[in-house]
C-alpha cells in the first residue's frame, strides 16, 4: 500500500498521500481500506516525531480533515509531552501558531472561510499558554491587545482567544492543572486585567462592526464574575453595556452580561449602582417589550423565537432582585421599579418553556419563604411623580398601589397574581396515575418523571406559603377556575388537571373549619361534574382528580364521617371502571386514606350496629371482584393498615382471620392436594396462585408488623417446605438446561415464589421493631432451610435476596446474631465469592448485597469478626480489597466504605497491632493503585478518607507495634512515620519511574504534614494525580 510510505518520517512527507490516506478514513465504503488508514493515521498519532511534520503539512495541504488531523497531533504533544521538549522547540511551536493565527485572521477573507480551522488554531494556543504563561511568557497579554489594535478581525479572533482562556483558567481547570498553577494563572490575568478592560471598552465604544462587539460582549461574559468590583462600577463599563440592551442584535448577550453582574453580591458598597442599573434597564426593558408586541403581531414566526430567545435570558435577571430585593425596596422610587420588574416576571412565567419557568419558579419560591418570616418594616408612601411607562404598566396589568406596611402588603397584587400563577401551571404529583399521552389519549402513566415530581414539591410548597398569606384569595381564585371548568367556559383536561392538582397541593394550609366548607363545594362540584360529563376519557380524567382531593384531604375525612362513607364507596365505583389506571389509582387512593384515618373504620358511627371495617371485611370478596392480583395485594395492604389500629387484640385477632380467610382457605386447598400429590405443586397455574398468596401475605404483613406473628405462624412451616421443594426443582433444571434454564418459563415462577417468600420473610422481620423476640423465634428456622440451600444449588439457581435477608436480620438483631456469624460466613462466603470474582459482570446483584452483608457484620458483630481464623479474615480483606477494585461505581463505594468501617473498628480493638501489621502496607497498596487509574475516578472522596486514615494512624500513637517485618528489612526505622513514608516513596518511585524522586518524596511529606486537613490533604493528591497523568504521556 502506497500511505506505507508516510511510516518513514526522515524526510519530509508527501502531504498529497497523506490527504489521500485521511479522505479515505472518511469517505471510503471499504471496511479493508478504512481499517488500513486508520492504522496508519493510529501510527503516526502515536510516532512522538510527527508533530515535526505539522508546519510542513499545514502549509501544503488543501484538506480540512487532514489539517484537524495535523493540529490533534500538535495537540496531543502540549498537552502530554510539553514539558520533555527542548527550549527551542517550545518557542518554535509557539511562535509558528501564534503566526498562523494571525495571518489567518488578519485577512477578512481567510478569516471567514477558514473561521472553524482558526477556532482549533485558538484552542491550541491556550493549551500552550497553560504550560508557558505567566512564567515564560509574560507579554502575552500586551502583546495581544497590541495585536489587537491593528485590525478588527485580529482583534476579534483575540476576543475568541480571551475568552477561550477565562473558560479554561476558571471554568476547566479542574483535575487539568495543579491548584498552585490554577493560582498563578488566575493571578497573572488578575493582574493584567487593566489592558483586557481597556480593550473591550474600546471596541464597544469606537465598533461599528457586530461581529466584533458580539466577540467582546461574550469575552465579557466570561470574565465578569471574577474581574475587580472596581472594573465593573467605577468605570464606563455599565453605561456601556445598558445602552448596548435596547440594541436587538446585542440584547440577548448584553442581558447575560448584566446577569452576571446581578448575580454578584457586595452588599451595601455599590447600592447606587445596583439600583441604577436596575431603573435603566426596566425603562429599556419597557420600550423593547412595547416594539415586541408590535412586531410580534405582524411577524409571528421570527419574533416568536427571538421572544422565545429573550425570555430565556432575561430569567436570568431573577437573580438582581432576588439579591438585591432590600435595596430596591429601600426608597419609594425603587419600589415602583420593582413592582413592575415582578410584573414582567409574572408575565414571562406564563412563557410555555420548562427551563424558562423553572428559574421563574425557584425565584417565587424564594420569595414567598422570605415574605413568610419577614418582619414588619417601616413605611414609606409611594410617590405618584411615576414616569408616565410605569403608570403605563400598571394600568397594563390592573395594579393597585397599596398602603405600604409590611412586604406582604406591598407584594399584595404580585402575590395575588403568583397565585393564578401557580394553580394554572400546578405540576402533576406522584399519586396522579392517568395521563395524557403524545397522541391525545388518556392512558395509564408508566414511568414516573423525577424532574416533575421535585417541581410539584416546590410550587406546592410555594403554594401553601400564599394561601397562608391570604386563605380567602386562594380559595376565591380556586373556585372561580373550577367554576368555570364546569360551566366548560375554560374545560380542558389539562385545566381541570392543574386546578385540581392546585387544590390538593394546599391542604392543611387553612384551618379545619375554612378548610371544611372549602372542600365540601369541591368534592360536591366534581361530584356534580362526573355525574354530566359524557366519554370515557373524560370520566377517567374527572376520576383521577376526584380520587387525588380524596386523598389529600385526610384532616378533613377524619372529621366528617358522612364525607368519609361517600369518598369510600365512590372508591369502590372506581374499582369497577374498566379504563386503564383508574382502578389502580382507586386502590392507592384508598390505600393513602386508610392510613390517614384509619381509626375511623375502627369505631362504629352513628346509625351503625358494627364498624365500618367489619362490613368491609363482609363485602370483601365483592369489592375485589373486578381487581387485578396487584390491586388486590394494596387493598389488602389498605385493610390491614386499618386492623392495626386497633386496640383490642382479641377484635384485632378477629379482623386479621377474617381478613385472611381467602388466601387460608385457598393455602389450606393446596397444602391438602400436596398431601395427597405433590406434584400438583408444580403445575404452572398451581405455582400463580401460590405467588399471589405469599404477595397478599406480604403487603398485609407490610401494614400489620409485629402483629402479622399469628399469620405468618399459620403457614411457615409448609412455606419453608415450599421454599425447599421450589428450590430443588430450580436446581434440577438449572443443571439440565444450563444458562438458558433461566428463560424457562416454570423456572421464572418458580424463582418468583421463592424470592416472595424471602420478602414475606423479610419484611415480616423488619418489622419487628418493638418486640424483636417475636421474630427471632423464626430465625433458626429460616437458617437451617436458607442457607443450606444457598450453599448447595447451582450458582444460577442462588437468589440473591438470601443476602438481603440475612442484612435485615443482622441490622435488626445486632450483637444477639454474633454467635451464628460464623455459620452464615460457612454457608455463603465461599460459594458467592466463588461467583463474583470469575469476573466484574455476573450476578450484579450478588455483588452488592454480599458487600453490604460484609458491611452489616463489620458494624453490628463486629467480635464474630476477631473470632475468625486467620484464612477466614484473610478472605473477608481479600473480598473488601476485591470490591474497590471492582469497575462498577456502587460496588466501588460500597466496598471502600465497608473497608473504612473495618479500619475504624479494628483501630478501637485489642486487635489493632496484630491487624494493621499484616494488612496496613497491602490496603496503601492497592488504594493508591486504584487511585492512578482512570476507573475509579468517581470514588476519590473514599480513596483520600482511607489514605487519611492510614496516615494519621501512623502518628496517632496507637500502633505499639513496628509495621515492617525486622527480619525481612536490613535497617530498623526509628518508628512507623519514617517506615510508611520511605515505604510510600519507594512504592511510588517503582510505579512511576519517570517521575523524580524528590517530587514523589515532596508528595509524601505532603500527605503527612496535611494528614489533619482535609482539603490540603485531598488537594495534594489531586495535584500528584495531574502530575502522573501528564508525566506518564511524556513517557510513553
Amino acid at each position: 500500500m502506497a500511505a506505507e510510505k508516510l511510516r518513514d518520517l526522515s524526510k519530509p512527507m508527501d502531504v498529497a498521500l497523506l490527504d489521500a490516506t485521511v479522505e479515505t478514513f472518511y469517505a471510503t465504503r471499504s471496511k479493508e481500506e478504512r481499517t488500513a488508514a486508520e492504522n496508519i493515521l493510529r501510527d503516526l498519532k502515536d510516532n512522538h516525531d510527527t508533530w515535526l511534520q505539522v508546519p510542513h503539512i499545514l502549509q501544503n495541504t488543501r484538506s480540512t480533515h487532514t489539517k484537524y488531523f495535523a493540529l490533534q497531533v500538535l495537540e496531543g504533544v502540549i498537552k502530554y509531552r510539553w514539558n520533555a521538549l527542548h527550549v527551542e522547540q517550545r518557542d518554535g511551536m509557539k511562535n509558528y501558531i501564534s503566526e498562523v493565527i494571525v495571518q489567518l485572521s488578519s485577512n477578512e477573507a481567510s478569516f471567514r472561510s477558514e473561521r472553524l480551522y482558526v477556532n482549533k488554531l485558538n484552542v491550541i494556543l491556550v493549551q500552550i499558554l497553560k504550560h508557558e504563561w505567566p512564567a515564560n511568557w509574560r507579554s502575552f497579554i500586551p502583546d495581544l491587545v497590541i495585536a489587537a489594535k491593528t485590525s478588527e478581525s485580529i482583534c476579534e479572533n483575540c476576543m475568541v482567544i480571551l475568552k477561550l482562556l477565562s473558560e479554561e483558567i476558571f471554568n476547566f481547570s479542574r483535575g487539568e492543572m495543579i491548584q498552585k498553577k490554577i493560582n498563578d494563572l488566575k493571578a497573572s490575568l488578575n493582574r493584567q486585567f487593566k489592558l483586557i478592560h481597556e480593550l473591550c471598552l474600546y471596541v464597544l465604544s469606537a465598533s461599528q462592526r457586530p461581529e466584533l462587539i458580539r466577540a467582546t460582549l461574550s469575552a465579557l461574559h466570561a470574565y465578569l464574575s471574577w474581574i475587580p468590583c472596581p472594573y465593573i462600577f467605577k468605570s464606563p463599563l455599565l453605561e456601556t453595556l445598558l445602552e448596548f440592551f435596547h440594541v436587538p442584535e446585542y440584547r440577548n448577550l448584553t442581558l447575560q452580561c448584566l446577569s452576571k453582574v446581578a448575580a454578584l453580591d457586595f452588599g451595601e458598597s455599590y447600592k447606587k449602582q445596583y439600583v441604577q442599573i436596575y431603573m435603566v434597564f426596566m425603562e429599556h426593558l419597557h420600550v423593547m417589550l412595547l416594539i415586541i408586541i408590535v412586531f410580534y403581531s405582524l411577524m409571528f414566526q421570527l419574533y416568536s423565537f427571538i421572544f422565545f430567545v429573550f425570555c430565556s435570558n432575561l430569567t436570568l435577571m431573577v437573580s438582581y432582585i432576588d439579591l438585591h430585593i432590600n435595596i430596591l425596596e429601600s426608597t419609594p422610587e425603587t419600589i415602583d421599579f420593582l413592582l413592575a420588574g415582578l410584573e414582567y416576571l409574572i408575565s414571562i412565567s406564563y412563557v410555555d418553556d420548562t427551563e424558562v419557568f423553572k428559574v421563574c419558579l425557584d425565584y417565587w419560591h424564594s420569595l414567598v419563604l422570605e415574605l413568610s418570616t419577614a418582619s414588619e418594616r417601616v413605611g414609606h408612601p409611594c410617590t405618584n411623580s411615576k414616569p408616565l411607562w410605569l403608570q403605563y404598566i400598571f394600568f397594563i396589568f390592573s395594579y393597585i398601589e397599596p398602603e405600604i406596611t409590611t412586604p406582604k402588603i406591598l407584594y399584595s397584587d404580585q402575590i395575588s397574581k403568583l397565585r393564578g400563577l401557580m394553580i394554572t401551571r400546578m405540576a402533576k404529583p406522584e399519586e396522579v396515575l392517568i395521563v395524557e399521552d403524545e397522541n391525545g389519549n388518556i392512558v395509564r402513566e408508566t414511568m414516573k418523571d423525577s424532574d416533575v415530581l421535585i417541581q410539584y414539591k416546590i410550587m406546592q410548597e410555594t403554594l401553601i406559603y400564599l394561601t397562608h398569606f391570604d386563605h380567602d384569595d386562594t380559595e376565591r381564585q380556586m373556585l372561580n377556575n373550577l367554576r368555570e371548568q364546569i360551566n366548560k367556559k375554560e374545560w380542558t383536561w389539562n385545566n381541570l388537571n392543574t386546578l385540581c392538582w392546585a387544590i390538593g397541593s394546599i391542604s392543611g394550609s387553612m384551618d379545619e373549619e375554612k378548610e371544611k366548607g372549602f372542600v365540601m363545594r369541591v368534592i360536591r362540584a366534581l361530584l356534580s361534574f362526573c355525574g354530566i360529563m359524557k366519554g370515557a376519557d373524560n370520566k377517567a380524567v374527572i376520576a383521577s382528580n376526584m380520587m387525588y382531593v380524596f386523598g389529600q384531604y385526610s384532616r378533613f375525612l377524619n372529621g366528617d364521617w358522612e364525607y368519609l362513607t361517600v369518598v369510600v364507596k365512590k372508591l369502590f365505583d372506581f374499582m369497577r371502571e374498566t379504563h386503564p389506571g383508574v382502578k389502580d389509582m382507586a386502590c392507592d387512593t384508598f390505600l393513602k386514606i386508610a392510613q390517614k384515618c384509619k381509626c375511623m373504620f375502627l369505631v362504629a358511627q352513628a346509625g351503625q350496629k358494627e364498624p365500618f371495617v367489619s362490613e368491609l371485611l363482609a363485602s370483601l370478596t365483592t369489592i375485589i371482584g373486578d381487581l387485578e392480583p396487584h390491586q388486590i395485594h394494596t387493598f389488602y395492604e389498605s385493610v390491614a393498615c386499618i386492623i392495626q389500629a386497633e386496640s383490642d387484640p382479641q377484635k384485632m385477632g378477629e379482623y386479621i382471620e377474617r381478613l385472611m380467610a381467602l388466601p387460608n382457605q385457598k393455602w389450606a386447598e393446596i397444602i391438602g392436594q400436596a398431601h395427597q400429590n405433590a406434584d400438583s405443586l408444580k403445575e404452572p397455574d398451581m405455582i400463580r396462585i401460590v405467588l399471589h398468596i405469599f404477595q397478599t401475605n406480604t403487603r398485609v404483613a407490610t401494614s400489620l408488623g409485629t402483629h402479622f406473628i399469628s399469620q405468618i405462624s399459620l403457614i411457615f412451616l409448609d412455606m419453608l417446605n415450599i421454599y425447599k421443594m421450589y428450590s430443588e426443582l430450580v436446581s434440577s433444571n438449572s443443571a439440565d438446561s444450563g444458562m438458558y434454564a433461566s428463560k424457562i418459563y416454570v423456572v421464572k415462577l418458580l424463582r418468583s415464589v421463592k424470592r416472595e417468600i424471602l420478602n414475606l420473610t423479610k419484611t415480616f422481620l423488619d418489622k419487628d421493631v418493638n418486640k424483636p423476640h417475636i421474630g427471632k423465634q423464626f430465625v433458626p428456622s429460616i437458617m437451617n432451610v436458607v442457607l443450606a440451600d444457598y450453599a448447595s444449588n447451582v450458582p444460577d439457581a442462588r437468589e440473591s435476596e438470601v443476602l438481603s435477608l440475612f442484612v435485615t436480620i443482622i441490622h435488626q438483631y445486632k450483637v444477639a446474631m454474633q454467635d451464628d456469624v460464623p455459620r452464615i460466613f460457612e454457608f455463603v462466603f465461599p460459594c458467592t465469592l466463588e461467583m463474583i470474582t470469575k469476573n466484574f459482570e455476573d450476578y450484579p446483584d450478588h455483588r452488592l448485597k454480599f458487600f453490604s452483608l460484609l458491611r452489616a457484620i463489620a458494624t453490628y458483630c463486629f467480635d464474630a469478626l476477631l473470632r475468625m481464623s486467620r484464612e477466614q479474615l484473610k478472605l473477608v480483606m481479600d473480598s473488601v480489597i476485591w470490591a474497590f477494585r471492582h469497575t462498577e461505581r456502587n460496588i466501588t463505594e460500597t466496598g471502600l466504605k465497608l473497608l473504612l468501617v473495618l479500619l475504624k473498628k479494628f483501630k478501637k480493638s485489642d486487635f489493632s497491632n496484630q491487624f494493621y501489621r499484616t494488612y496496613f502496607m497491602q490496603i496503601e497498596q492497592e488504594i493508591l493503585a486504584v487511585m492512578t487509574d482512570t476507573f475509579h475516578k468517581p470514588a476519590f472522596e473514599l480513596h483520600v478518607l482511607v489514605l487519611q486514615h492510614l496516615f494519621s494512624l501512623v502518628e496517632s500513637g496507637l500502633l505499639t507495634e513496628p509495621l515492617w517485618d525486622a527480619s525481612a528489612i536490613p535497617h530498623q526505622y526509628p518508628n512507623n512515620i519514617a517506615f510508611v513514608c520511605d515505604y510510600t516513596i519507594k512504592l511510588l518511585s517503582s510505579s512511576f519511574p519517570y517521575i523524580s524522586v524528590s517530587e514523589v518524596t515532596q508528595f509524601v511529606q505532603g500527605l503527612y504534614e496535611s494528614r489533619s486537613h482535609p482539603v490540603t490533604f485531598k488537594n495534594n493528591i489531586r495535584d500528584f494525580l495531574i502530575r502522573i497523568r501528564k508525566t506518564c504521556m511524556i513517557d510513553e
